[in-house]
């Protein structure tokens, strides 16, 4: 079986242990819970008749990725950087997340614009980011999007 490092970067409170815990094990809690470190998660998948098992490591929130220990980044095949779309500061952050990380780094990646539910109007998503199609508005808690985010970077990283 295929394994993949998959990584979720971005500030603290965006949401990123809500979408694995929503993806991984179908569940939703309102209450804050804070990564310390890493933890990881298994998911076993299919993509086109490869079958795969992703490591989808969730790294604790920081608001500089040149926080992040360099060995959490090595192996990784994806990563999917995480805002909160209702707070302006995560969506700034998450372009010095993506530059550092390019910059140093190969792997593919998607963006999640999660917290869609906290929304009142259209959310501004800045298109210069990604490509439209990378940048996934989710919701954890109302399951929005969570399971097309983790199969779009699972088949990003397989074929």
């Amino acid at each position: 079986m295929i394994r993949k490092k998959i990584l979720l970067i971005g500030d603290f409170g965006v949401g990123k242990t809500s979408l694995i815990r929503r993806y991984v094990d179908n569940t939703f809690d309102d209450r804050y819970l804070t990564t310390i470190g890493v933890k990881i998660s298994r998911k076993h998948v299919v993509v086109d008749g490869i079958q795969c098992e992703l490591l989808i490591w969730d790294i604790e929130g920081t608001a500089s990725t040149d926080q992040i220990p360099e060995s959490y980044f090595r192996g990784a095949s994806g990563v999917i950087f995480v805002c909160d779309i209702s707070r302006k500061q995560t969506i700034q952050g998450l372009r010095s997340h993506i530059e550092y990380f390019t910059a140093n780094h190969t792997a593919k990646y998607v963006v999640a614009c999660n917290k869609v539910d906290l929304l009142t109007s259209a959310p501004a998503v800045p298109s210069d980011l990604a490509p439209p199609e990378q940048m996934i508005l989710t919701s954890a808690k109302e399951n929005t999007n969570v399971d097309y985010l983790f199969s779009l970077i699972a088949r990003k990283v397989l074929l």
